[in-house]
């Protein structure tokens, strides 16, 4: 499945999750920026007046993410306008191409794999953002800055008392288990994936035949069934809100199988050029975006029904990037 279906079907599932809980406000995060004032970034007398347009996706990932882009740029200065709940992964990949927009927050993995269409993916988290900023630079005229941590990728997660019970943290764990304990859930297609279900389990010295119940669902109700105990293993995005939220836990990929998508900012170059303080701001919140801190904060809206504009603000405030 390629990253732009992964983001509409991301997109489909928390808006569901998100008319499910009381006081969801996913369409306020379209528009408005939050005011804020300065802490650890800074206000840019340079920033004054600049026009800077934000295109963020239409999940709450990026619902979080594109907020509190607006907001830091905003709080250092420039004159942002907010266009994050656009629909789809070429949305906004086309708004950056023709100008609609200059800064989205985007996956390492993403512009690899989808927009520059390489098949395979690059292995190391550096390697990926130096090889997907070298080409996007050249070919298009856009910067991706220095990533965050956050890895938004693939996995299998478990339920805690399961995990507990098998002694199961990683991947590798699998294949020590007894053949009725490898019951997976996983969605249509990525079963039939070149990286997928099927090589995975190769990766980690596992056949189909090795395995005992494997049941395939849409991609929103392998949660709830991982969760209920309909299999032991099922298939998860990293950053889901709904892993701590229904008391899952995420196995480690200790062999590197699955593709990095690694969140940073992608950047018009022009605009980068006439104001490199850009790196600057974003150097204060990459490294603060982490899986854990993520998790955290998708759960706040899908869980609990918090506006993401307000989620983004009050932990902006929390880290002191803002106050």
């Amino acid at each position: 499945m390629l990253r732009s279906t992964r983001d509409r079907l991301a997109a489909a599932v928390s808006g569901l999750a998100c008319l499910a809980a009381a006081g969801c406000g996913l369409q306020s995060a379209s528009g408005t920026v939050l005011d804020a004032d300065p802490a650890a970034v800074k206000h840019y007398d340079s920033l004054e007046g600049v026009k800077v347009t934000v295109a963020a996706k239409n999940f709450t990932e990026q619902l979080i993410l594109g907020n509190m882009v607006s907001i830091v740029l905003n709080t250092a200065g420039a004159d942002v306008t907010n266009n994050t709940n656009t629909p789809g992964s070429f949305g906004v990949r086309q708004s950056l191409l023709n100008g609609d927009a200059n800064i989205s927050p985007e996956y390492t993995g993403t512009g690899w794999i989808n927009y520059l269409g390489h098949e395979k993916p690059v292995k190391g988290a550096t390697e990926q953002w130096k090889a997907v900023d070298s080409e996007d630079r050249k070919k298009n005229g856009l910067t991706w800055l220095e990533p965050a941590p956050m890895n938004n990728t693939y996995a299998f997660a478990i339920r805690e008392k399961a995990g507990k019970r098998l002694k199961v943290t990683r991947l590798s764990d699998l294949k020590s288990l007894p053949k009725k304990e490898l019951t997976f859930c996983v969605e249509s297609e990525f079963a039939k994936r070149n990286d997928g279900f099927v090589p995975m389990l190769k990766t980690y010295g596992l056949t189909q035949k090795d395995l005992g119940k494997v049941t395939t669902l849409d991609t929103g109700v392998v949660y709830t069934a991982t969760a209920k105990g309909t299999c032991n293993f099922g298939e998860v995005f990293t950053t889901d809100g709904r892993i701590p939220g229904l008391g899952l836990t995420v196995l480690e990929d200790d062999r590197r199988f699955f593709p990095l998508y690694n969140l940073t900012e992608v950047i018009d170059s022009r605009l980068l050029r006439a104001h490199p303080e850009l790196k600057e701001i974003f150097a204060e919140l990459n490294p603060k975006l982490t899986n854990t801190v993520m998790l955290k904060l998708n759960a706040k809206v899908d869980a609990d029904g918090e506006d993401p504009a307000i989620v983004a603000l009050d932990w902006l405030k929390a880290e002191g990037l803002v106050q």
